[in-house]
């Protein structure tokens, strides 16, 4: 085996440890939060029609940016240029094997959530003090996957098709689902990162819209509530960098593990 050889097989699996580390910091971390009782009991209170509004909400968000949205966000970043320039660090990282090339992928998909994470803090707050709740969630969503996109860009994936779509909902739904339906669904995006299913229905994505849809009302119920309340609404709009950021950082630790995997199955078939 050549030196550059040996260093990239390296760089790959010390990468893919760290992965593995944050993942487990992160189920870890899972595990002992608990929401808090106030927030409970506010929520027991409310009306059911108010979760199943924002659940409507929810949804309505998902299949407008799906269906009519993905043209228009990709005028707010350079696609092409993404892909051309994990094309050129997988090139270099193929043919130098250097674990520096692993780390700008990471650099790069964090610079775009930066962005997009100063971006829903400012529209949130922004809307929370005006006490708009329910129209915020459009916004929010674009947002979110605007990230989720550029994140895909930055490991060379694709996120226009029916089986990546499916593969996003799954990851934005596990990334709020606690307890032990967490590590289900978890597990199940696992199994996606490895196996693409071959066929992808319109049913099929719909229904997991609205399976996604009703993770988000049922975490972000109180907030969004609180958020449609002139002033106090601060409160509710200041949750969207909270829910972007434990959103992206689950979509960005599932993408580069899908990549690391793919690189090490390409070394196995090179042997």
């Amino acid at each position: 085996m050549h030196t550059h050889e040996k260093r990239r097989a390296e760089a790959i699996r010390k990468e893919l440890q760290l992965v593995l580390r944050q993942e487990e910091r992160r189920k870890a971390a899972a595990a002992k939060a608990r929401p808090a009782r106030w927030k409970q009991e506010l929520e027991q209170k409310l009306p059911e029609k108010v979760y199943e509004g924002l659940q409507s909400a929810f949804g309505k968000a998902f299949s407008l940016v799906f269906r009519k949205g993905g043209a228009i966000l990709e005028k707010s970043y350079r696609k092409d240029e993404r892909l051309t320039d994990h094309r050129v660090g997988d090139y270099v990282l193929r043919h130098q094997g250097k674990r520096s090339e692993l780390r700008r992928m990471r650099r790069t998909a964090g610079r775009a959530n930066f962005a997009n994470l100063t971006m829903t803090t400012v529209e949130g707050v922004g809307l929370g003090a005006l006490g708009i709740g329910i129209p915020d969630i459009v916004l929010f969503i674009t947002t979110l996957l605007r990230g989720i996109y550029e994140t895909a860009l930055s490991y060379g994936y694709a996120y226009d098709t029916p089986d990546e779509q499916l593969l996003i909902l799954k990851m934005m739904e596990a990334s709020l689902t606690p307890g032990d339906e967490g590590e289900l669904r978890d597990n199940a995006v696992d199994r996606m990162l490895v196996h693409m299913p071959d066929t992808v229905g319109r049913t099929g994505l719909d229904e997991q819209i609205q399976s996604t849809a009703s993770a988000f009302a049922m975490d972000m119920l109180l907030l969004k509530f609180i958020q449609g309340l002139p002033v106090v609404g601060l409160v509710g709009g200041a949750a969207n960098p909270v829910y972007y950021n434990k959103v992206l950082r689950y979509v960005e630790l599932k993408y580069r593990k899908r990549y690391l995997w793919q690189l090490l199955k390409r070394e196995q078939n090179t042997k």
